[in-house]
């Protein structure tokens, strides 16, 4: 993967998890490209549910910021 490229495809990403209180910060990297997106769920969320949320965010952001197409899946109905 070329840095910078905004895919995250062939990338590795890393997953945190913080509870605070009935809440769940979840901080999703992409090393290669040092980019984090943060969001915010419930602890009753599934983590695999949590994590794609934060993939999904992570996908817009480096679209976004590296210039890409909008992620699959993005367009609001």
């Amino acid at each position: 993967m070329a840095i910078g490229s905004g895919d995250i495809n062939d990338g590795e990403v890393i997953f945190a998890f913080h509870r605070v209180g009935e809440s769940v910060r979840v901080t999703a990297v992409h090393p290669a490209t040092l980019t984090e997106v943060t969001i915010v769920g419930s602890v009753h969320t599934l983590q695999a549910r949590l994590e794609q949320v934060a993939l999904n965010k992570l996908r817009y952001v480096m679209a976004k910021r590296y210039g890409g197409d909008s992620p699959a899946g993005s367009q609001r109905r």
